[in-house]
């Protein structure tokens, strides 16, 4: 295990086929943490964009009975805003394995 690289113990993972299932039955809210080009170029359906160079858990929205889950492209920046949130003592644990790449890459619906 390797400390300071999104892969401390706490981190909690959703595969994307998941986390479809989870946004289908209302029980999610994604925040992706990319910055604002990557996130226009394609992001997942609803989520909301809060880029990890500015991330603030106190600024996280009320998920509203939801489970929040944060995603980026691959899993690491999400896992560093996961150790923020972490470190602010947010109820924030979940993030998508593989983050958008893997969304993209099982055939779910991208927004632009």
């Amino acid at each position: 295990m390797i400390f300071g690289f999104g892969n401390s113990a706490q981190h909690r993972e959703v595969n994307a086929h998941e986390l479809a299932n989870m946004l289908a039955a209302n029980q999610a809210m994604v925040v992706d943490v990319r910055e604002p080009d990557e996130f226009a170029g394609g992001h997942i359906p609803g989520s909301i964009n809060m880029p990890l160079s500015a991330f603030q858990p106190s600024r996280l929205p009320a998920p509203e009975g939801r489970q929040l889950v944060l995603t980026c492209l691959g899993g690491k920046r999400s896992g560093m805003a996961l150790d923020k949130c972490a470190a602010a003592q947010a109820s924030v644990d979940t993030h998508l394995a593989g983050g958008f790449g893997a969304w993209a890459k099982a055939g779910l619906p991208v927004e632009r």
